[in-house]
């Protein structure tokens, strides 16, 4: 990696599956360095897989030692309350890992990923997977869905990076 370029990594926060998206940025356009999920393979066990997340999270950190975490921020319906508490803890460890790593993180929402990379918040996966491979020339659709979100996290910093600070999120 040459001293100009940087890596973004973006993160798709999940319980039972995280996705994850590591660009390459620096004179060019924007380059797929790595991309996979994160699964949280105890079954029943909160804490257990909390522990998956962060231990896995540490390990995309170290390895590929991004300068800055886009994460995408909490949303929850209001007919489950729930799941954005669970969520709350899968990104908390998710910010620690970060934390612990030196790398700040910059939250999006995802309405505004999706309405930078397709023109529609409401844009359905299938939409976003096809910007991702449009966006990052990519041979086939990022699959699963997970990893696409991670990406487009990922490149929503990327467009939105030099921004001055009170213009971003």
């Amino acid at each position: 990696m040459s001293a100009n370029v940087i890596r973004i990594v973006g993160i798709d926060p999940g319980l039972n599956t995280t996705g994850y998206g590591v660009l390459e940025v620096g004179d060019g356009a924007p380059r797929l360095c790595e991309a996979g999920i994160i699964r949280g393979k105890t079954r029943g066990s909160l804490t257990r897989r909390l522990v998956e997340i962060h231990d896995g999270v540490a390990d995309v950190l170290a390895s590929f030692q991004p300068a800055a975490m886009a994460l995408e921020e909490l949303y929850s319906h209001y007919n489950r309350p729930r799941t954005a508490i669970l969520m709350g803890h899968a990104r908390g460890v998710i910010c620690l890992a970060a934390v612990q790593a030196g790398i700040p993180v910059i939250h999006y929402s995802a309405t505004q990923v999706k309405k930078m990379l397709t023109g529609n918040g409401r844009a359905p996966k299938s939409q976003v997977q096809r910007a991702i491979q449009r966006e990052l020339a990519l041979p086939q659709l990022p699959e699963p869905p997970d990893v696409a979100d991670a990406l487009a996290i990922a490149l929503c910093h990327y467009y939105l990076k030099d921004r001055p600070a009170v213009l971003r999120p």
